[in-house]
């Protein structure tokens, strides 16, 4: 009758020795993640954005602040679910190194941390937070959130709208605000991240609001931006409507379109690439969401940030974070190969690094 309880010690033993190897495959998997390889990030280069004014020296030091203490890999409070999380997040950190590390990719992957990159980047010094903004990909919300951690206003639901991106009410300072030695620190100590998408959908965002919609309205995009892509990049100059979507692809897939940029300032950022606006190879960030995961990934990061006890992020509405395959094949379904093609070149580098495919109808 002892042999059923000496087999139970047995299975419990091997169980608990499953759970370690378990444990330290992710400990080195984190490890190597964490700490980036010093090699894997190069020579200073000029940067993309002609409208940057100044540049600060690149910044290529080992992270001092990632993730809390529950996320370390110890066994202690590890969920599944926070488990595959985890992994998932260490693997577009993984992949983002690998594809910076891609010579033949550079010129897409790679820009100096200028000025430009600098005014993106909002700052929560009370909980050690930088956040790069990408236009597009739901970041009014996350601004929200920094919002109400810098004190500002004490809940989400009390931020008026017309406040979230006024930069002199809303209590955000910008890392371009701080001396270079301060932006050096904060850029090695604190918590950073940002958000993507698929780069033709977020495309497609920022056409339909800002030439079509434009809810806020900001006059200057179908009255200076709009009559300056028509005038340089419609075919038929007879026909009198507005800007539509071709003109908009012709613009972002020539390689001369930094004169136009220069033209029309900061408003380009709801156009240019990931790349441009959060120098990704060159800045370690902690963790990189995407859009179409956020349900799984707001959470994630918040609690990653060890601010999960302190701010919700707003709810999502029912489906809006599903990408439109539909939508994107439609508005594309008009234009020729070739201008698809220019405009998949310019974005390459934002598909390949933050893993989205590349187009079924550029493969047909």
């Amino acid at each position: 009758w002892l042999m059923p309880d000496n087999m139970h010690h047995q299975w419990l033993l091997l169980a608990a020795c499953f759970w370690v190897i378990f444990m330290f495959m992710v400990a080195s998997k984190f490890i190597t993640l964490t700490f980036k390889d010093p090699d894997g990030y190069g020579a200073k280069q000029e940067p993309l954005i002609l409208t940057a004014v100044t540049k600060v020296e690149e910044v290529h030091v080992p992270e001092e602040k990632h993730w809390p203490e529950e996320f370390q890999p110890t066994g202690k409070g590890f969920s599944g679910n926070l488990i595959r999380q985890t992994l998932v997040h260490m693997e577009r950190l993984e992949l983002l190194r690998n594809v910076c590390r891609d010579t033949a990719l550079r010129n897409l992957s790679h820009t100096a941390v200028s000025k430009f990159v600098l005014d993106r980047i909002f700052v929560c010094d009370k909980h050690k937070i930088l956040f790069c903004q990408t236009p597009k990909v739901g970041n009014t919300q996350w601004k929200k959130v920094l919002i109400v951690l810098n004190g500002a206003f004490s809940s989400i639901e009390e931020i008026p709208e017309n406040i979230v991106h006024d930069h002199e009410k809303n209590g955000l300072p910008r890392l371009s605000s701080f001396s270079d030695s301060e932006i050096k620190k904060r850029l090695n100590l604190y918590f950073k991240f940002f958000i993507v998408r698929d780069p033709f959908e977020r495309l497609i965002s920022a056409f339909k609001d800002k030439f079509v919609h434009n809810p806020r309205f900001e006059p200057w995009y179908r009255h200076e931006i709009a009559p300056g892509i028509i005038r340089k990049y419609r075919k038929n100059r007879t026909e009198t409507k507005g800007l539509q979507f071709e003109d908009f692809v012709r613009y972002l897939g020539d390689p001369n379109h930094r004169w136009l940029d220069v033209q029309f300032g900061d408003h380009i950022i709801h156009w240019v690439t990931y790349v441009e606006l959060c120098a990704p190879c060159e800045i370690t960030y902690s963790v990189i969401g995407h859009h179409e995961t956020l349900e799984d990934d707001a959470p994630f990061i918040l609690k990653a940030a060890g601010i999960d006890h302190l701010v919700s992020y707003p709810t999502i509405p029912p489906g809006i974070t599903v990408y439109n395959k539909t939508k994107v094949e439609r508005y594309f379904s008009g234009i020729s190969k070739r201008d698809i093609r220019r405009l998949y070149t310019r974005f390459e580098g934002d598909f390949k690094l933050f893993g989205y495919r590349e187009p079924d109808f550029l493969l047909n």
